[in-house]
């Protein structure tokens, strides 16, 4: 009988493993400076993303803001859809050639304005924040343009009208604020 020999097992010393290792690392990209400048620890986390490069830092008041928004949004659509008459007398326009159609459509559209605000109340991504805000904020720009054409046009300043253009002007800048805010890259710790 022959009896067949097995070979010893060869045990890797560790310093030639962790070269290896850092070779394959190395190959992989994994470990080095990316060029969005951020260490990717593993394969997996360099595929997939790193998911504290898409959380952002929320400004102070943004939540509230932006419940608010939707908020004034949605009341004021709903009670210029339902009642345009009344609160056209209400906020000192007269119906100098303006319809009621008129009214209904700038409801209507402050309901569409508000639903996407909505939708931005609840999403925690920083672009749909973002392009929420800049919609809103262009929307309160023309709203504030219109209001002061049309105080100009009638070459009446009322102190409704001028409680008006505060508004819109003061709920834009703020607007603008957090947009520019959220936009900004967050400060390495």
């Amino acid at each position: 009988m022959s009896v067949e020999q097995h070979c010893p097992l060869v045990k890797k010393h560790s310093q030639s493993d962790l070269v290896s290792r850092l070779k394959s690392r190395r190959v992989l990209g994994m470990g080095m400076k990316a060029a969005d400048g951020e260490f990717h620890q593993s394969k997996i986390s360099q595929m997939l993303g790193n998911e504290f490069k898409f959380a952002f830092h929320e400004p102070f008041g943004l939540r509230f803001w932006q419940f608010m928004s939707a908020l004034t949004f949605s009341a004021l659509g709903l009670l210029t859809l339902t009642f345009p008459r009344s609160l056209g007398a209400r906020l000192d326009m007269d119906d100098g050639g303006i319809c009621v159609s008129a009214h209904r459509l700038h409801g209507a559209a402050m309901i569409s304005i508000s639903l996407i605000l909505w939708s931005a109340v609840w999403t925690m991504e920083k672009v749909i924040i973002r392009w929420t805000l800049l919609s809103e904020t262009c929307y309160l720009v023309v709203e504030f343009l219109v209001t002061l054409t049309a105080s100009a046009d009638r070459d009446v300043l009322s102190r409704v009208t001028a409680v008006q253009l505060v508004a819109f002007g003061l709920s834009a800048l703020l607007s603008l604020f957090y947009y520019i805010q959220v936009g900004r890259k967050p400060r390495r710790v």
